[in-house]
């Protein structure tokens, strides 16, 4: 370079280290917002299902918002999802056990669908008994697991999930905030942790899925660079 030539100013370019921390952050970001609305849709949908058929019963005062759901129900549930969400993939990373059963959207779908058909049966199949239900719904969970999931990871993170849900549920229900018709289970339902269950099994994949898809975003950036 010859003397008093100075470097033409241009956009400074960021090591790939800052740029592929940025992407994964940001990426991130989008993941959990694109798992919180699902899991709000999610809850405004199936409570909608259980209210109608009279299995979860809210005070008149809490029932103000749409679909005739109280309105921190479908918040609370879109947070959890994108927490569940965000867990699974972290923890297949962590653990080096990357999830790569049946990792497309079709059977992504299927498993939400197989989740509603679970939830639907809890409030519109009639059984003689609790019991016969929460043994039959407990079956189609662990059926969900195995057709959609058949991960140690998916299955610990499953059972931890119910057993916390549920743990706050009974705590909500004591608290009076709402109530279940026919509770068998101290103050619930003896079905509600398979419901559980299979609804972290069903946002586990789905937020697997997504993090599938943002690898595979990453990879091809890092390569045009």
């Amino acid at each position: 370079m010859a003397e008093g030539e100075t470097e033409s100013p241009g956009p400074k370019k960021h090591g790939p280290y800052i740029s592929s921390v940025t992407s994964r952050s940001v990426n991130l970001m989008i993941r959990g917002v694109v798992l919180f609305f699902i899991g709000v849709f999610l809850a405004l949908v199936l409570n909608l299902l259980q209210i109608q058929r009279n299995v979860t019963l809210f005070p008149p005062d809490v029932i103000a918002s749409i679909f005739s759901s109280a309105w921190w129900v479908p918040p609370c549930c879109g947070t959890a999802s994108a927490v569940i969400g965000l867990l699974y993939p972290c923890i297949d990373r962590h653990l080096g056990e990357p999830h790569e059963f049946k990792r497309e959207w079709s059977s992504v779908m299927r498993c939400v669908a197989v989740f509603v058909g679970i939830n639907h049966a809890s409030a519109k199949v009639d059984f003689d008994n609790n019991i016969q239900l929460s043994l039959t719904l407990a079956a189609l969970s662990i059926g969900l697991w195995w057709t959609f999931d058949r991960s140690r990871t998916g299955f610990g993170l499953g059972v931890g999930i119910a057993f916390l849900a549920t743990l706050v549920t009974q705590l909500l229900v004591y608290n009076g905030v709402y109530q279940y018709t026919s509770p068998d289970f101290l103050y619930v339902r003896s079905w509600l942790p398979c419901i559980f269950f299979a609804g972290g099994i069903t946002m586990g994949n789905i937020g697997r899925q997504l993090a599938m898809y943002e690898c595979k975003v990453i990879a091809e950036k890092s390569h045009q660079e």
